[in-house]
């Protein structure tokens, strides 16, 4: 059966703490009178004074800021106290408290299989807080080891529904949509965690790397990807730069170039633009065709 939390106003301390050394007082004079007068019904009445008095000097409670008492009356749970100060509340209830601030879980670093099969290491830092006492306090054995073995669970299986980098265009990946990830990440858990009444409020990737095992080849093949890249790059950038030139060389009738040393000069000039050394110039001193 699911708990929900209903919230309970204790009586102020500082009003029923009169009460209480009123009575035991009243229970003291009264006791004196009794024996004086040898009167049972007196000694009766002193008895119950004082020991109403004295039992309810266990009933005062102090709630410092973001901390709350879950109040059971005989296996019944009748309320939780949530307002700071000194309060009175029934002796006879057991008192549980339970934190209401801010907490951070900073998981152990786990070893998952990413979408494509290949392992990395990933850990994160959750952000929580209780926002039901009620369903912390009875519908979960350990709410706190509830959180952690969830928190763990959770990364272990949105990590598995995304490739460490992103092979192919427009796909989502653990580097390069960290965002992204973390959202996915802090949904599945709050949809973890309701059930014990916690709130999570922020969720971070805190480590991710590969496996230490296939680090190196992949390292390799992130390079290999960046020198494609670039080279790619450089590539459109020299093909455009040749047009550019043979525009501009039959626009302003500079030389006529037949096919053939059309596709010469296109092919030195791409050697030029695209070769990772200094060109050496060759000097022509015949025609253009000797």
């Amino acid at each position: 059966m699911e708990s929900n939390e209903r919230l309970r106003d204790a009586r102020p301390g500082a009003a029923m703490l009169p009460l209480a050394l009123a009575l035991v007082a009243a229970g003291g004079l009264l006791g004196v009178v009794a024996y004086d007068q040898a009167s049972i019904p007196l000694w009766i009445i002193a008895t119950l004074a004082a020991v109403a008095g004295i039992g309810m000097l266990p009933g005062f409670i102090i709630l410092q800021p973001n901390q709350s008492k879950v109040l059971i009356f005989f296996g019944r749970y009748v309320g939780t106290v949530r307002a700071t100060g000194w309060w009175w509340v029934n002796p006879l209830t057991i008192r549980k408290e339970i934190s209401l601030r801010i907490r951070n879980f900073d998981s152990d670093v786990l070893k998952v299989n990413d979408a494509v099969g290949n392992p990395v290491e990933i850990a994160s830092v959750i952000n929580w807080q209780v926002i039901d006492t009620a369903k912390a306090a009875f519908d979960i054995e350990d709410y706190e080891s509830f959180v952690e073995i969830q928190t763990e669970a959770a990364v272990r299986h949105v990590a598995s529904q995304y490739p460490y980098d992103d092979y192919e265009d427009g796909q989502l990946s653990l580097r390069a949509n960290a965002d992204e990830v973390t959202e996915t990440l802090q949904t599945e858990l709050q949809e973890r965690l309701k059930v014990a009444g916690v709130e999570v409020l922020d969720t971070r990737l805190r480590r991710l790397a590969y496996a230490p095992e296939i680090a190196q080849e992949m390292l390799r093949r992130q390079q290999a990807n960046a020198v494609v890249a670039a080279r790619q790059r450089i590539v459109e950038g020299a093909v455009g730069m040749v047009e550019t030139a043979l525009t501009m060389l039959n626009e302003q009738h500079i030389v006529e170039l037949d096919e053939e040393r059309k596709a010469a000069m296109v092919s030195n000039l791409l050697v030029v633009l695209c070769s990772d050394r200094g060109a050496q110039p060759v000097v022509n001193s015949g025609t253009l065709y000797n």
